[in-house]
């Protein structure tokens, strides 16, 4: 079964509603790498400029949104990335959602002279927290800064 948008669309509403979360924003974008800077400037505009964390949440988005274009199922034709910047608990939490891959699941490549793998490092060092779910419908990956609400 192939993620869609609607799918995952509610699927982070009702996290929403569960949580008491709040999203403020969300994007759904074709699984290629040229749309990349689309998430990132989702990031930016959804937290604001002023916000402590733009510079870190926007970057971590890129990696990871980086990882679903070139890892996953989404760069296939008619793939597709859902990004969803959300604040939650004091916090910011985005989740980006592709169509997950039958070859690899997200993993942080500790070795730092590795010439590439070094986008869930980067998360793991500086997310406050992060983690990914896979099912037969893609990954999810996402993270949760602190006290990162909107200015």
């Amino acid at each position: 079964m192939a993620l869609t948008a609607a799918d995952t669309s509610e699927a982070s509403a009702d996290l929403a509603l569960m949580t008491g979360a709040n999203v403020l924003a969300s994007l759904t974008i074709p699984g290629r790498a040229e749309y990349v800077s689309e998430a990132r400037s989702l990031v930016g505009k959804a937290i604001g400029a002023d916000n402590p964390a733009a510079d870190v949440a926007i970057l971590l988005t890129s990696e990871i949104v980086t990882n679903a274009v070139l890892h996953s199922n989404s760069r296939r034709p008619g793939g597709i990335v859902l990004v969803v910047v959300s604040e939650i608990s004091a916090g910011l939490r985005v989740e980006v959602a592709d169509n997950g891959s039958d070859l690899s699941t997200p993993v942080v490549r500790g070795d730092i002279y590795a010439s590439d793998g070094h986008g869930l490092y980067l998360v793991q060092a500086l997310a406050d927290q992060w983690g990914y779910i896979s099912d037969e419908t893609g990954t999810t990956v996402w993270f949760w800064l602190s006290a990162a609400a909107p200015c």
